[in-house]
Parts: C-alpha cells; sequence; structure tokens
C-alpha cells in the first residue's frame, strides 16, 4: 500500500513541476510581448513629439497647406487615442493612417525648394526618418515574441495550463496596406 501512495505522490509531484514551468515560461513569455509593447510606445511617444515641430517648420513656407496640416494633426491625434487603448489593431491601424499622413508633409517639401534647403526641417526630417525605423526594429521584436507567446498558448500541453489560468493570445502589430510597407521616402 505505501509503494502505491510513493507512486501517486512521485506522479503527482512531477505534474506539479511540469505544470509550474508551464506557468512560468508563460509568465516569461507574456512579459517579453509587454516589454516588447513598451519599447513600440517609446518610438511612438517620440514620433507624436516630433509631429508638431515638423508642421511648424511647413507651416511657415507653406501656410495655405491647411488642409494636409489638419489631416496629419488629426491623424496624430487619433494614433495617441489608439495608443491608450491597448489594443494593437485599433492602434496599428491609427499607425498606418498617420504614417500615411506624414508622406504628404514630405511631398509638400518637393514644390518648396527654401523649406528643402531648411536645416530644422532636414534635421525634423532625418530624426522622424530614424525614428520611423525605430518603430519598424520595435514591431519585428514585438512581432517575434508574439508569434513565440502564441505558439506557446497552442501547443499541448501548455495550452490547456494557459487556458485554465486565462491567458489569452495576443495580436500582432502590423501593417495593414501594403502600400505602407515602404519606408518614408525623403528626397533632397
Amino acid at each position: 500500500m505505501s509503494t502505491v501512495l510513493i507512486v501517486v505522490l512521485i506522479v503527482i509531484g512531477a505534474l506539479a513541476i511540469i505544470a509550474i514551468g508551464m506557468y512560468n515560461s508563460l509568465i516569461r513569455l507574456k512579459n517579453r510581448v509587454d516589454e516588447a509593447w513598451s519599447d513600440i510606445d517609446v518610438q511612438l511617444k517620440r514620433r507624436y513629439d516630433l509631429i508638431p515641430n515638423l508642421i511648424e517648420t511647413v507651416k511657415g513656407y507653406a501656410s495655405h497647406e491647411k488642409e494636409t496640416f489638419e489631416k496629419v494633426t488629426r491623424a496624430r491625434t487619433e494614433a495617441m487615442s489608439a495608443q491608450k487603448s491597448g489594443d494593437a489593431k485599433a492602434q496599428a491601424q491609427a499607425e498606418n493612417m498617420l504614417s500615411s499622413t506624414l508622406k504628404s508633409i514630405f511631398a509638400l517639401s518637393e514644390n518648396y525648394p527654401d523649406l528643402k534647403a531648411n536645416t530644422n526641417f532636414l534635421e525634423l526630417q532625418r530624426e522622424l526618418s530614424d525614428t520611423e525605423n525605430k518603430i519598424q526594429a520595435s514591431r519585428r521584436f514585438y512581432n517575434g515574441n508574439v508569434r513565440d507567446f502564441n505558439i506557446k498558448l497552442e501547443i499541448f500541453p501548455t495550452n490547456i495550463i494557459g487556458n485554465m489560468l486565462g491567458f489569452k493570445s495576443r495580436d500582432y502589430f502590423e501593417i495593414a496596406d501594403e502600400r505602407e510597407r515602404s519606408n518614408v521616402k525623403v528626397k533632397f
């Protein structure tokens, strides 16, 4: 009788250790996803801070392009609101719209040679381009962590533990429009 009890206790102990290991790996991956999302937030904040300066610089040369400035400002506001929601899909959509409207600001510079030569504009353009590159790198890092987390949640037997403990898969931070997959082109 005591041998059966020992075997049962060993099996229960082994199952508990396995469940704890699965739980810890899910927590580790969840935290990596959260960290990666935080990296995206930092870069998007930097982008949001650069946009008003860019608009003010361009306004000095192209004050009659009011509609373009309003579109960019509106897209920035919507992106900032989406950021607060915590919904990756909504934020990706808003960011895609913002990227699209920012391209219109850079297109304006083609019509204003003095603007293209303005040091402030060139510096803001360089910083925004650098920020866009960092956003792309942060997206890749985030999406890689989301992939790993979602795979862990889908494979057996971790999916059982994950579902029991309320872990939910995460959405990728994707670019919806194929045209948005290209970098912002900066021409001088």
